[in-house]
This record gives structure tokens, C-alpha cells and sequence, in this order.
């Protein structure tokens, strides 16, 4: 998609509703806890937060290999093994 003359990556519309919601609250959140580590001076938490949003935006397809290539099998456990990593606190897959 392209946004102020910008490619911006899409996330991949194979990822089911529910299991992209989730993946949407863990990048908030993530998000939300960059933040706060930066306003804290916190370089660890940082680097960790960031790490959950670089998990997050792969496994909705926004980073990493370009879903449009990769087969449905390849989508598919990018998504899962990125929201389980994610719902065990986990920085990667």
C-alpha cells in the first residue's frame, strides 16, 4: 500500500480475525511499553518491547519474507508460531 507517496507493507489478509486481533493487542501493547521504557530511560525494557513489535508486525505479515511469496503453509505457521510465541512472552518464534 502506498501512503504519502510511502510503500507501507499490508498485513496478510490470510490471518484469520481472531488470531489478528490478538497480534494487534500484543503490538499495542508493545507498543505502549516502548514508550514507557523510553520515558523510564529503560534501555533493556526497550530493546525488549521492540523486540515484541519486530515478533508482532512478522507475524502478521507486515515484516520479514513478503507473504505474497511465500506458500499458505509458510503464512500459516509464520502467524502461529509468532501469536504463541507472543502469548508466552516470548520475543521470537
Amino acid at each position: 500500500m502506498i501512503i504519502g507517496g510511502r510503500r507501507w507493507r499490508a498485513t496478510d489478509p490470510a490471518v484469520p480475525d481472531e488470531a489478528g486481533a490478538r497480534l494487534r493487542r500484543h503490538l499495542m501493547a508493545a507498543r505502549r511499553a516502548v514508550g514507557a521504557a523510553l520515558r523510564a530511560g529503560d534501555r533493556e525494557a526497550e530493546r525488549d518491547a521492540r523486540a515484541r513489535v519486530h515478533t508482532a508486525k512478522t507475524a502478521l505479515g507486515e515484516r520479514g519474507a513478503p507473504w505474497w511469496d511465500q506458500t499458505d503453509e509458510e503464512r500459516r505457521t509464520r502467524w502461529e508460531e509468532g501469536l504463541a510465541a507472543l502469548d508466552e512472552g516470548e520475543t521470537r518464534p
